[in-house]
């Protein structure tokens, strides 16, 4: 029997700039199991990497998390925090929104890690990867032999502390055990020769080898849940493969939870166990692979596997969804369908902001579409330039394009959402 270890409820992230509220993620859900690949894919601007960054408590000012919950089940976890923060539990289940900064800080390493999308910029080039590796290693091992525990904390290590064990090797912060232990761990990885891959510098290795390296820095505390951004970007399809070929190994060796974010639907056909469809901030779909690749319901789902490549009819043309991921400004998104202006199935129904229906009677399979519980009706079909005439706040279908009298709103883009550095996606 599975079980869900993170739960994630109603999430809603914003970032307040001068141009007003973008809403990068909203009211989103996420149920994932012990063990298994969750996937979310979704065009660059869709929210996938924000999301995240909120489970992993990475949003920086000007963003926050202004709703929703993010429930993380680990036994021995709610034990420890249930005497001083009895709110934040249910059963096994601890809100991590609940519980103060600190204590989620506690939980990276030993409970949450994360790749990131770009190893050349995570890796600090005055120092070599394996002296980089060992620190990790050295931080979980000094938490405490029971490292999950929030009142084991790491003992303070101050700037005396560290010039002293520049000359005093009996003070060194980081132990000959977890010296060795980093080249163990990128020998996990496939390293060739990690002894002395272990004394280089970031830039003496290959974008593959720094993306490995990368992961064997997540690996170092033995998470329960990695979560991994864009772990393939900028990398040649052959090292694309070798990446993702020691991602589903690890998977399988330590039985830990993936949580894949990407754009590329083959990479989410070859790993993933369930996928999210995430646009405009939300999950528009969700299901198994065969769910969502074959049954697919939204139109959203529908065009993006349509903008892939096949071998066969390989003379053919893709089809790409026309137009762009909307402005996730709070002024400009109204209360819609937020694909309504791009899909081609748009009806009036869409007007109104849809909820999550099962989809073909199936509670694993949902989306956030009118379609999933009725017919397209050619008769309730919106024209094609009636986004493109309409002057009024989206959603609102009681005022008809002709009766508006305002003058044409400028065209307003919104920033990215994703401020907190990475590729925007």
């Amino acid at each position: 029997m599975t079980e869900e270890i993170l739960r994630v409820t109603n999430l809603s992230t914003r970032f307040f700039t001068q141009d007003g509220q973008v809403n990068a993620v909203s009211n989103l859900d996420l149920r994932i199991e012990r063990g298994e690949v969750f996937g979310i894919v979704g065009e660059s601007g869709s929210g996938k990497s924000v999301t995240a960054r909120s489970i992993m408590n990475l949003i920086e000012s000007p963003g926050e998390i202004t709703g929703g919950s993010i429930e993380y089940r680990n036994a021995e976890f709610a034990k420890a925090v249930a005497d001083d923060y009895p709110e934040a539990v249910d059963g096994e289940f601890v809100d991590l929104l609940e519980v103060p900064p600190r204590i989620r800080e506690s939980l990276r390493g030993t409970s949450f890690s994360m790749i990131f999308q770009d190893p050349e910029s995570s890796f600090n080039p005055t120092l070599t990867v394996g002296e980089q590796l060992a620190e990790a290693v050295e931080v979980q091992q000094r938490a405490s032999a029971q490292p999950r525990s929030t009142r084991a904390r790491s003992e303070e290590y101050s700037l005396g502390n560290y010039l002293l064990s520049t000359v005093l090797p009996s003070r060194r912060y980081v132990s000959d055990e977890s010296r060795k232990r980093a080249v163990e761990l990128l020998k996990l990885v496939g390293i060739p020769d990690p002894v002395e891959r272990a004394d280089e510098y970031p830039h003496e290795y290959s974008g593959g080898m720094l993306q490995r390296a990368m992961i064997a820095q997540a690996l170092a505390g033995e998470p329960d849940v990695l979560v991994a951004d864009e772990p393939t970007t900028a990398l040649d399809v052959t090292i694309q493969a070798q990446v993702l070929d020691l991602l589903d190994d690890l998977q399988e060796q330590t039985g830990m939870t993936i949580l894949l974010i990407t754009h590329n639907l083959g990479v989410i056909a070859r790993m993933c166990d369930r996928v999210g469809v995430m646009y405009a901030g939300e999950i528009v779909e969700r299901g198994g692979l065969a769910d969502v690749f074959d049954e697919y319901v939204h139109p959203y789902t529908e065009g993006l596997l349509g903008s892939v490549p096949t071998l066969e009819g390989a003379s053919g043309r893709l089809q790409p969804i026309p137009g762009n991921v909307p402005s996730l400004l709070d002024d400009d998104m109204g209360d819609r369908c937020y694909f309504a202006d791009r899909c081609p199935n748009a009806m009036e129904d869409c007007l109104d902001h849809p909820p999550e229906y099962p989809a073909r009677g199936s509670d694993d399979h949902a989306a956030r579409c009118v379609l999933a519980e009725t017919e397209y009706d050619e008769s309730k079909a919106l024209p094609e330039d009636y986004f493109d005439e309409t002057e009024r706040p989206a959603g609102d279908k009681h005022v008809s394009p002709e009766d508006s009298d305002e003058e044409p709103l400028e065209e307003h883009t919104a920033p990215h959402a994703e401020t907190t550095g990475g590729e925007h996606q």
